[in-house]
């Protein structure tokens, strides 16, 4: 009987915990990438970024003369080694946050949680700033999305708080 007990007890506990590779696995791969693209944009540098671009575009046989090609082109032109160092250490933060957010929910922290409530937000004030500043519909929806996402997580931590 007590050998009963103690194993409801043991899948009752599964019942409420995370699922191993949803959010876990997301967090991780996300880090992962901005690690990538930190280590990237540091190598870029000393680096010709609009030629590294064209031969990217000509490796990848993508018309260089498109419309949006042309204006991304002019857009990595213009980025000089002040603004790329600034890319380098945003990207390193984020890169950590990420790691440390990851590690966390993979160990079924509860500081993850709000780690993950406080990265997801972290956005939200930068959203509403570009919105202001310039009104398309697209930024009303990927604003109201993220204010649904973290009212979803704060709503999903306060019904798991005694779990």
């Amino acid at each position: 009987m007590a050998a009963k007990s103690r194993s409801a007890g043991k899948s009752q506990g599964t019942k409420h915990s995370p699922k191993p590779g949803g959010a876990e696995r997301h967090a991780h791969s996300r880090g992962l990438l901005v690690i990538a693209v930190a280590f990237g944009a540091r190598h870029l540098l000393s680096q010709d970024l609009a030629g590294d671009a064209e031969h990217l575009l000509d490796l990848l046989r993508i018309d260089p003369h498109n419309h949006y090609i042309h204006l991304l082109l002019e857009k990595i032109a213009k980025i000089d080694a002040h603004k790329l160092r600034e890319l380098r250490a945003g990207t390193f933060f984020y890169a950590a946050l990420f790691l440390i957010e990851g590690t966390g929910l993979a160990l079924r922290q509860r500081w993850a949680e709000y780690v993950t409530i406080i990265s997801t937000s972290s956005l939200i004030p930068i959203e509403v700033y570009e919105t202001l500043k310039q009104y398309t519909p697209a930024k009303i929806a990927f604003l109201f999305i993220n204010v649904v996402v973290v009212v979803y997580l704060i709503f999903e931590l306060r019904r798991n708080r005694g779990a």
